[in-house]
């Protein structure tokens, strides 16, 4: 047999990409010359490394699964990692166990190769849970180069753009993900013990709706007609309640085709809940239910860290009207002012204004700019003008007021709670004045659902991508979506 090539030791200096590519691959040739596939096949594990370690019982027997992580050669015993998503063990590889031939041939397994091994439980004189390994199998092997020691991509794009590194190097993403994950399934968990059907309504809609947002456009070749990524399923998710579906929910993706930063994305999830016979304050007791139970369920508190403040989720949560909010900030004449008077004063406040706004405008630019922030808590902001809000009813006492709930939190919105229009001849009014001289943008088939009868209802949307940052402490929207967009290289 030919002089084998010598496999890389770990305490060289790294090579570039290109010269640790043509390691690898002569690794792999060398593998493949003593009967090791490099892409092998199924292999049966006795569970997750995880899994293995908590039903830890001496001389136990294992098949394991992971990522090697291999350690210099210093004679006849190695004492590599083992890794995969739950976890680390350690791997006593010792050439008296395993044979001349699978032992010298393990020195050509690489950093990151998946590797499957088979032995027995044991800990060793420093108290370390290992695996004694009687025989080892090549699972894959792989051939990109990965993040220096598993210790994480520095720059903040390359996490982005190649978040299989990210996930396999940084344990914190991984986490930030498995909570995520988490966090959709007990808020399915908590809906569906009180009833909620969990439902799927169109990504692709003739018409946006549901929402005042600049939406994606595309084309349906088999209809020959322009299409609109969905905005929000709202509408769609009414006509089920008028179709006496009387508890829904969809948690699922909308596309607004409009500014990018650190808490806002293009494509993003949202939970949406409406319940016939409900209104905003039965969709406010559904709140104060379901995030505590998440809390509880996922991260085991209720009290957050997020930036250098603490959120505490235990209800009841802060209830305060919008008017009196803008009261407390800029003073309780500010009702009683000119628009002219306003401008100047929310100028002042460092605020920007349009000439042209009226004082609704104004005041509602100041709140947004200045106030809104200030509200770190978790605050139900009630009252709001009704203007902004064209399909949600008005406040019984005052008609220019809508019945309605912003759950702020951290200074963010994270959900607005209605009780919902369902007066058919209401909602077409409000709809006419939104469009203005677009009045084809009126979803005529919506108004007649409602002239069909809808029920009472309230409704909320819950943004699940803003929920996870303040749920994990992430300041930046992309750092909980998997695969967020980017700029393409040049």
């Amino acid at each position: 047999m030919p002089e084998s090539p010598s496999p890389a030791p770990a305490s060289e200096a790294r090579p570039s990409p290109s010269e640790y590519r043509e390691q690898r691959l002569a690794n792999l040739a060398e593998l493949q010359a003593r009967g090791h596939a490099p892409f092998g096949a199924a292999f049966a594990r006795t569970g997750r490394v995880a899994d293995i370690r908590a039903a830890y019982t001496e001389n136990l027997p294992v098949k394991a699964t992971g990522r090697a992580m291999p350690v210099p050669d210093t004679g006849k015993t190695a004492f590599p990692d083992l890794r995969d998503g739950s976890g680390r063990i350690q791997l006593f590889v010792n050439k008296n166990h395993l044979g001349d031939e699978a032992f010298d041939a393990f020195k050509f397994v690489d950093l990151g190769d998946h590797v499957g091994v088979e032995g027995e439980l044991f800990t060793t004189r420093t108290g370390e849970i290992s695996i004694r390994v009687a025989t080892w199998t090549l699972l894959s092997k792989a051939l990109q180069q990965p993040p220096e020691k598993f210790h994480g991509l520095q720059d903040v794009e390359d996490r982005y753009r190649q978040r299989y590194f990210d996930l396999i190097a940084n344990p914190e993403s991984r986490a930030r993900f498995n909570t995520r994950i988490a966090v959709m399934r007990e808020i399915r968990a908590f809906l569906e013990s009180r009833g909620f059907q969990e439902v799927e309504t169109p990504m692709m809609q003739p018409q946006p709706g549901g929402a005042a947002a600049r939406p994606f456009t595309t084309h349906y070749n088999a209809l020959d007609c322009t299409m609109y990524m969905r905005i929000a399923p709202e509408l769609y998710l009414k006509r089920l309640l008028v179709g006496g579906f009387d508890k829904v929910f969809e948690m699922n993706r909308n596309f607004r085709n409009e500014g990018l930063d650190r808490t806002h994305n293009p494509e993003f999830t949202v939970l949406e809940i409406y319940e016939a016979y409900g209104d905003r304050l039965a969709m406010k007791a559904i709140l104060e239910g379901m995030i505590p139970h998440v809390c509880d369920k996922v991260l085991g508190t209720r009290q957050i860290t997020f930036g250098e403040n603490v959120l505490d989720f235990t209800p009841p949560y802060r209830e305060v009207a919008y008017h009196d909010l803008v009261r407390e900030h800029m003073g309780a004449d500010w009702f009683e002012r000119s628009a002219d008077d306003a401008r100047a004063a929310a100028e002042a406040a460092g605020v920007s204004c349009d000439p042209k706004w009226d004082h609704l405008l104004v005041t509602h630019e100041v709140y947004d700019k200045l106030i809104e922030k200030t509200l770190f808590q978790p605050t139900f902001v009630t009252r709001v003008p009704r203007q902004f809000i064209p399909l949600a009813k008005a406040c019984p006492d005052d008609p220019t007021l809508a019945d309605v709930f912003e759950f702020v939190v951290a200074g963010r919105e994270l959900c607005p709670g209605y009780t919902e229009q369902n007066d058919p001849i209401a909602q077409r009014e409000a709809f006419a004045h939104q469009a203005g001289d677009e009045v084809e943008k009126i979803d005529e088939d919506f108004i007649a659902a409602l002239e069909a009868g809808m029920p009472p209802a309230g409704g909320l949307g819950l943004g699940i991508d803003r929920f996870v940052m303040m749920l994990t402490g992430t300041e930046a929207i992309r750092d909980v979506i998997l695969f967020p967009q980017l700029k393409q290289k040049a």
